[in-house]
């Protein structure tokens, strides 16, 4: 990666920087009612209509949790309880960083804004960035740009909000799904994938792989 200085770093929040515990607190709820075998293939369920969910007309985010929950239970036949996607829910304001987020954050934070971009509420992001660390310049949601990633509409949003181009940004995320596809799609500046382990890497997008966000400084140069 070029050590250009690009004039905001941007991010997705949930998952790359926040510990994503939608499936956990799935199987918190679940836990009595599944089997460990059956519990694995209904988070993965779980996991793809979140993203069905997610690529019409925006809608709020209990409605995603709402939605995903109901058709994860009907292609199971589970018994579906609205009570049960209230519970995932309300779990999110709980979740914390991961461990090397806040000292690799607070390090760029010195040299370039930050910013967020992430599939949330207004309401619900601000629990998250005051975990982070470090200052933000912004924290675009979904909710605001009235679409969620990976539609295009939500990066251009922001970049409509910052003043900038694609090509001003180094945009991370662990997602190649939510972020880094639209990314490269949008041709933005530099790409980062902050590989968590929970989705696969696919290289001819064209980012830079780390482990975590305290090698995001060495990639800038600080």
């Amino acid at each position: 990666m070029s050590t250009l200085r690009p004039k905001f770093v941007t991010f997705d929040c949930y998952g790359t920087l926040i510990d994503f515990e939608m499936g956990p607190a799935a199987r918190r709820v679940y836990s009595a009612r599944l089997s460990s075998e059956v519990m694995d293939g209904f988070c993965e369920s779980f996991r793809g209509f979140r993203l069905d969910e997610v690529l019409g007309a925006w809608k709020p985010f209990i409605e995603v949790v709402h939605n995903s929950v109901e058709r994860t239970c009907n292609l199971w036949k589970v018994a579906f309880d609205p009570a049960d996607a209230q519970k995932i829910y309300d779990e999110i304001p709980s979740w914390n960083p991961h461990p090397d987020v806040p000292a690799g954050l607070a390090k760029v934070a010195k040299e370039i804004p930050l910013v967020i971009l992430s599939n949330s509420m207004t309401d619900l992001i601000p629990h998250s960035v005051v975990k982070l660390g470090a200052p933000f310049h912004a924290a675009y949601t979904a909710e605001e740009a009235q679409a969620y990633k990976p539609r295009l509409q939500a990066f251009e949003y922001m970049f409509d909000m910052l003043g900038c181009g694609p090509e001003d940004v180094v945009h991370c995320s662990s997602s190649l799904r939510y972020d880094l596809m639209s990314a490269y799609d949008l041709k933005i500046g530099r790409r980062v994938f902050v590989n968590r382990g929970h989705e696969p890497g696919i290289p001819a997008y064209g980012y830079t792989d780390i482990k975590g966000i305290g090698e995001l400084p060495g990639l800038l140069g600080l």
